[in-house]
């Protein structure tokens, strides 16, 4: 008795075994998804220094074996060949193209893994993922093709160059701010740039800068002259008229403050640091090519109150509380004046309560010269709108931080603002943007 139930328990273990065996079997032949393979880039520009990150995995059966191939025309280089143990469900490397590997141009590179499930007969399920590249290590070749940039602080000046390769991004790099070059009909690249206000002439150092798809820069220097200019100081009194009249539009931008004055400091500090940061975004918004002609117009019959460059220090009850710099140049003529563009172009921006500058209007002129029109009273364009020299776009007003009905033109390069005095100069005009052109 003791023996029969001796063998049956065996039989009954023997079961249980091929039970097991079978499921498992079973399992890897019933994994018929292959391993997923991803390359990061997965294709592009490269350079020795750019690494190409391999990531195979196989969550069901784990994987057996990775092989990674580099192929550029008839040579085909293995990078890496490896069978791995038992239980390896991932694999990641880093590749890292090598001097003298391959030459300068396109190649591929082919990733082939395979899992250790016994699908296909028990040859595994294998998959091919492939990456295809251009090895680029030579930075663009820069030809400057004008002589003469003269520059004057508040200013801007135009260069003209020439690549031998598409860039990523070029220009002319002014400490922390870029101005933008712009590809020309007939191959050639332009850009207009700044000697910002804030920059005196000994720290005043524009570089030239390429850089290609595959990260390689190139940076040049050109000639230039510079020169510094003196602003004259203003004190603008903030009478609590003003503050009661102008500050409760800003209430709901800084809610809960303890006084008007508090009010008037944000605004006067805060949202004009905002609205200065939105002229950068909309500059973006520009024509690559110059679209106005001759110089540019300013309100008729109108007498500046305020200059370009102007530093201003705010005075409440006698005291100082603030100083910010003016930039732009303040015209009051009649009350609701009519405003005309000020030179052919595009609008980019139309907009109510604009912060400080309330109405305001924004039209390009291309390479990222914009003029802006404030403290209107009347907006008559929208976006888009094309719109001509002379052209009536709106009124003049008191709205945002104004104290009384004029217009603050500004002209904007690439975010910052410059003198509209020289754009009003036909003369500079001629020598220092449409001579170069020509």
């Amino acid at each position: 008795m003791a023996k029969k139930k001796s063998r049956l328990g065996n039989f009954i273990l023997i079961i249980i075994i091929v039970a097991i065996i079978g499921a498992g079997a079973y399992l890897l032949y019933k994994d018929t998804t292959a391993p997923q393979i991803s390359l990061t880039p997965d294709k592009g520009y490269v350079t020795f220094k750019t690494p190409i990150n391999i990531n195979v995995s196989d969550t069901h059966s784990g994987l057996k074996a990775v092989k990674i191939v580099l192929t550029q025309g008839k040579k085909k280089l293995t990078l890496a060949e490896k069978t791995l143990p038992k239980g390896s469900f991932d694999y990641n490397q880093d590749i890292l193209i090598k001097k003298r590997q391959i030459k300068q141009g396109p190649f591929e590179i082919a990733v082939w893994a395979v899992d250790t499930s016994l699908a296909g007969f028990g040859s595994g399920n294998a998959f091919i993922a492939r990456g295809n590249y251009t090895l680029d290590t030579m930075a663009p070749k820069l030809t400057v093709q004008t002589s003469t940039h003269n520059l004057n602080q508040g200013g801007c000046a135009l260069v003209l160059y020439t690549l031998n390769e598409k860039p990523s991004k070029t220009g002319v790099q002014v400490g922390d701010d870029f101005f933008p070059g712009y590809k020309q009909p007939d191959g050639s690249y332009a850009c207009l740039f700044a000697m910002p206000y804030y920059t005196e002439s000994k720290d005043f150092n524009p570089i030239l800068v390429a850089e290609d798809e595959a990260g390689n820069k190139r940076t040049g220097t050109f000639w230039f002259h510079a020169n510094t200019k003196k602003y004259r100081h203003d004190k603008i009194n903030i009478s609590n008229r003003f503050l009661a009249s102008k500050m409760p539009q800003f209430e709901a931008d800084f809610p809960g403050l303890p006084s008007q004055v508090a009010l008037f400091l944000k605004v006067n500090r805060e949202l004009r640091k905002k609205n200065r940061a939105e002229l950068h975004r909309v500059a973006k918004d520009t024509s690559p090519t110059f679209l106005f002609e001759g110089r540019f117009l300013r309100l008729p019959n109108a007498a500046p109150r305020a200059g370009f460059g102007d530093r201003r220090s705010y005075l409440h009850n006698g005291k100082v509380i603030d100083k910010q710099t003016h930039l732009g140049i303040d015209l009051a003529s009649t009350r609701q004046a009519p405003i005309p563009a000020a030179n052919h172009g595009r609008v980019v921006l139309a907009e109510n309560n604009f912060g400080i500058y309330g109405n305001a209007i924004i039209i390009d002129h291309g390479l990222g010269l914009q003029t802006l029109y404030s403290h209107l009273s009347q907006i008559d364009v929208e976006p888009g709108d094309m719109v001509e020299r002379g052209q009536i776009i709106g009124k003049t007003g008191a709205t945002g931080m104004a104290g009384g009905d004029h217009l603050h033109y500004g002209v904007i390069c690439s975010g910052i603002p410059v003198n509209p005095v020289e754009w009003w100069d036909s003369t500079w005009i001629r020598n220092n943007i449409s001579s170069k052109l020509k």
